[in-house]
């Protein structure tokens, strides 16, 4: 009579620690297959896509405040360049016709940038937006996880083990399952991070961008875009960090030690949140901006 109450309440615990295992696991692994399209879908956004309210507040802000600064700006590097042109040729007595063409197309210019900037910064973005959703489809068609598959080699190999270990195998799946949600609250200000500093970047975009028709003043101009492509490209390593995750994960074994595996799982999310914060100085240092 007893040996029945005790295998019934065995029973009952075993389907009770398998349910919250195979439960937790199969959020775990879903989690990977979802974070891999949320990513792409956020870092694969342009400035106006991301969030239009907050775009149409920095485009105003650029044109009200910022555009007036970069006129006074045009002016002083034009006259710079003007009296740098004259006094370089022999204080003025070589002066050549041809000189003042070359500065008017200057002039032209330097107004043509300032009064285009957010169109050519949007432009910068677009081909990084196209860098990231190309690389999107092939990294989530290629590393998405077999759930079903997953869960049963997990039920397949909880089976043999006795109630003690699915009770330290519950406890241990609940305590990467929280630093999962975590890692996944931290890759969201991660890429909301970076989505900031794209609007702080436009915002004075007028700027730099008025320094570009000068030789002395013009590296504040060139060093600002190559900041730009920094920042469009960023995008694109972030998706390659998630391509890296998504592939080492897929490679764990359940049914050889559900302990390591899950414990890997934790440890891979750690390296990707580490990997994604490397990103903005790397594609810094790659295109040289600083």
């Amino acid at each position: 009579m007893f040996d029945s109450i005790f295998e019934a309440i065995e029973e009952w615990m075993r389907e009770l620690l398998t349910g919250m295992v195979t439960s937790n696991l199969t959020t775990m692994f879903t989690d990977v297959n979802e974070k891999t399209g949320e990513i792409a879908t956020q870092v694969g956004q342009t400035p106006q896509g991301w969030n239009g309210n907050i775009f149409s507040m920095i485009q105003s802000l650029s044109n009200s405040v910022i555009v007036p600064i970069a006129g006074m700006i045009i002016t002083f590097v034009l006259c710079y360049e003007l009296i740098s042109m004259l006094t370089e040729k022999n204080n003025m007595h070589e002066v050549d016709t041809w000189m003042f063409f070359k500065y008017f197309f200057k002039m032209w210019v330097a107004v043509y940038l300032v009064s285009n900037t957010f169109t050519i910064t949007m432009a910068v973005f677009d081909v990084g937006q196209h860098a990231v959703n190309a690389a999107g489809l092939v990294i989530h068609s290629e590393t998405a996880i077999n759930v079903d598959s997953m869960i049963e080699t997990m039920e397949a190999a909880m089976e043999t083990m006795e109630i003690g270990e699915l009770v330290v195998l519950a406890l241990e799946t609940m305590l990467v399952s929280l630093c999962m949600k975590i890692m996944a609250v931290w890759i969201t200000v991660i890429l909301f991070g970076r989505m900031i500093e794209i609007y702080l970047y436009t915002s004075v975009a007028p700027i730099p961008f008025a320094t570009l028709s000068n030789r002395e003043w013009g590296q504040v101009g060139n060093n600002y875009f190559r900041g730009l492509l920094a920042l469009a490209f960023q995008g694109f390593f972030m998706m390659v960090c998630v391509g890296i995750y998504a592939v080492m994960v897929s490679t764990i074994r359940i049914s050889d030690n559900m302990h390591s595996a899950l414990f890997g799982v934790m440890a891979y999310t750690v390296m990707l949140c580490f990997s994604l914060m490397k990103t903005g100085n790397l594609s810094k240092a790659i295109f040289n901006a600083h």
